[in-house]
């Protein structure tokens, strides 16, 4: 439901994105490949000298909505540069400290208490306080259209400068994941009092990079924290950025992106097309870096149609997918094949639940026909597509313009013709997409989910949160409820396992990949992604040209 690598990231969440995690199992992999260059032995060249100041670029895949992190619903790299976290996880995925010098749960779980560093000051030279951060956790907790995210906040005390106390109605074992991310960072007060809803036009707060400049359509520029001294504590740099400036350009065409970053002027091209990969394998002075996202790709159904009222219709459609030749050919292997609810990029992924519904929806025409006849539909004219009651079965596909879905959709499309179901591709914008979702105006459609927690099951499938799906189950949601209040992570791994095999047996959506995101590198030194926060640590690079 979230993302955010920082999305690089996808609320995807359903289709948001975020960069919040929870625990210290993700899957995730950075990987480095050197170019191969020619057969024939290279001219000796000059190590490039590393230097500070300069500007980086980086060619981003979306453009926020925002920089208010508390009104958008999709916090990535690009507009959580004027914020910092409460906690991270280190590189090697352990809970640390970041504005939060230590922290603290209540036997009882439901009072969080932070211990807050004393040497943080805002942009604009105020000194960060506890009380600053209580306003702005009161006010995700008021605006955000992600609130829920948050959970049962029943109030929100600064008990002394530096001291800040977070009471739940109940406890809430996901808040971690709001501490990891930046809906609920410390804004400055003053301006958030000057600016009110215009906060995101002008942010002031702790972070890296400050004063951005927004050109819509085009780029959001950022300039260096000179004062910054308490990064991230796995970070070489802790200190101010070695870059003065910090650039996303905003370039929809992959032709165009492509062509600019193999030109020199984009210094990191994010989320690569897998059909460029091997081009710019080849390219002399790049760099490929690799991740698994911490989400996946699924097919979704409207549950409220009449048509997947029937488990039936559900399992035949998942039966009929064949996640193969979706990975290797719409994805270039660049992908990893799921079929339980959770993939491993998320805590909760049980191996025992994958088997199950690998075994389950194991590729099979035949056996996704039988389902389907005893479900009343079959091909009673030999037009190669199955009727029931007069009705030809066809159905509408709805996804975003993304080329890699469009590729997918296609596949999709011809695989369960094989079943005689004749889909309908209806591409549009993601935001199209999202909308109609929620008013219940589709049939099936494909988008990303990403929280790196397993309540994202009760974000998507609980009755009253199922925005997208629209599932309902009073036993899922039992189990969803009680995940959120059990605070023993083994013991809440058993309940979100328990509640996978209803959603295995009683299918909402078809999960189908994980993507493995690539990244493009060239013209700097330093450059690392942390697997499991999905954090550029763009202090740590200089340029070298």
């Amino acid at each position: 439901m979230m993302r955010s690598r920082r999305r690089n990231r996808s609320l995807a969440t359903i289709g948001l994105s975020i960069s919040l995690l929870l625990a210290a199992c993700s899957t995730n992999t950075s990987v480095t490949q050197q170019p191969t260059g020619t057969d024939s032995p290279a001219a000796p060249q000059q190590q490039a000298q590393a230097k500070e100041g300069g500007t980086l670029v980086i060619a981003a895949p979306v453009e926020p909505d925002t920089l208010d992190p508390q009104k958008t619903t999709w916090l990535d790299t690009t507009n959580s540069q004027p914020y910092d976290s409460f906690l991270s996880r280190d590189m090697q995925g352990k809970l640390v400290p970041h504005l939060a010098e230590s922290w603290e749960v209540s036997e009882d779980g439901k009072v969080w208490t932070l211990k807050l560093r004393k040497d943080v000051v805002f942009h604009s030279g105020a000194p960060m306080t506890a009380e600053a951060a209580k306003v702005s956790i009161e006010r995700f907790a008021q605006i955000s259209p992600v609130k829920d995210l948050a959970g049962p906040i029943e109030k929100v005390e600064a008990t002394d400068q530096h001291t800040v106390k977070v009471y739940f109605k109940e406890p809430f074992a996901p808040f971690a994941n709001m501490l990891l991310g930046t809906f609920i960072t410390p804004l400055d007060p003053e301006r958030l009092k000057e600016k009110g809803e215009q906060f995101g036009e002008a942010p002031l707060a702790t972070g890296p990079f400050m004063n951005p400049e927004i050109k819509r359509g085009a780029s959001l520029t950022y300039v260096k924290n000179p004062d910054y001294k308490w990064g991230q504590v796995y970070a070489d740099n802790q200190g101010a950025p070695y870059v003065d400036k910090l650039v996303f350009r905003f370039l929809k065409d992959d032709d165009t992106r492509i062509l600019e970053f193999k030109k020199g002027t984009i210094h990191i091209l994010q989320e690569v097309p897998s059909t460029y990969i091997q081009e710019l394998q080849n390219v002399p002075g790049v760099k490929i870096e690799t991740s698994m996202e911490q989400g996946m790709k699924y097919l979704g159904f409207n549950n409220q149609k009449d048509i997947f009222k029937d488990v039936r219709v559900k399992q035949a459609i998942a039966m009929a997918v064949d996640r193969e030749p979706i990975v290797q050919y719409a994805l270039s292997g660049f992908a990893k094949p799921i079929y339980g609810p959770l993939p491993p990029t998320i805590p909760g992924h049980s191996e025992r639940i994958e088997n199950m519904a690998k075994e389950k929806y194991a590729y099979n025409v035949e056996k996704a026909k039988q389902l389907l006849a005893e479900a009343g539909y079959t091909d009673s004219n030999g037009d190669g597509i199955a009727e029931k009651d007069g009705k030809p079965f066809s159905l509408e596909l709805l996804l975003s313009e993304d080329p890699a879905l469009q590729r997918v959709a296609q596949i999709l499309q011809n695989q369960l013709k094989e079943i005689g179901l004749d889909i309908k591709i209806a591409v549009t914008d993601t935001a199209t997409v999202k909308d109609r979702a929620i008013k219940g105006n589709h049939e099936l459609f494909l988008l990303y989910f990403g929280l790196n927690d397993p309540d994202i099951l009760y974000l998507l499938m609980e009755t009253n949160n199922s925005k997208r799906v629209h599932y309902s189950n009073p036993k899922v949601d039992e189990l969803l409820a009680k995940g959120r209040t059990t605070l023993k992570e083994e013991e809440r791994m058993k309940v979100y396992e328990e509640a996978m095999e209803i959603l295995v047996n009683d299918p909402p959506w078809v999960p189908l990949y994980v993507s493995e995101t690539v990244t493009a590198t060239r013209d700097i030194e330093g450059y690392k992604l942390n697997p499991f926060t999905g954090d550029i640590l763009f202090g740590d690079i200089k340029l070298t040209k």
